[in-house]
């Protein structure tokens, strides 16, 4: 079991019983990265997400409405690098940013889409999950840094 599976089991996320209908194929066509492989088992593994992982309340997409959320908030189009993956219920979006030759981050940023906005919140989906576990997210500190 993966360490980020280990830390989704003891939140009781559901497991996806059917393959993702959108393929990663299909999101990276659009994105122009690769998908890091533990977000990739996390979207073939897992179905949406909405509870606190720590003291932090977050909401991960379902992968089958990935496009079309990124779409709708305009990410796509004015984040070229990024790709968005969830909430925080606090008008901030949780995504998945390319820095360059898939040197990946997961950051937060306000929804008012400016790519200066990014925190870093993880260097791998699992370390973002890892730090939300262990109340060392970014999250809550996020104001001074502003």
């Amino acid at each position: 079991m993966e360490k980020f599976e280990e830390i989704l089991s003891k939140y009781e996320v559901i497991k996806r019983d059917k393959k993702p209908k959108t393929t990663f194929e299909d999101v990276e066509k659009i994105i122009n990265f690769k998908l890091p492989e533990d977000y990739k088992s996390f979207t073939l593994n897992y179905l949406e997400f909405e509870d606190f992982i720590g003291e932090q309340n977050i909401r991960l997409w379902n992968f089958d409405e990935i496009i079309e959320i990124n779409s709708e908030y305009g990410i796509f189009e004015d984040l070229p690098k990024t790709l968005g993956i969830g909430g925080n219920g606090s008008g901030e979006f949780i995504a998945i940013e390319n820095l360059d030759n898939n040197n990946l981050r997961v950051v937060l940023s306000p929804f008012i889409i400016e790519k200066e906005a990014h925190i870093e919140i993880g260097y791998s989906f699992t370390d973002f999950l890892e730090r939300l576990e262990n109340g060392k997210d970014g999250l809550t500190d996020k104001k001074a840094s502003c």
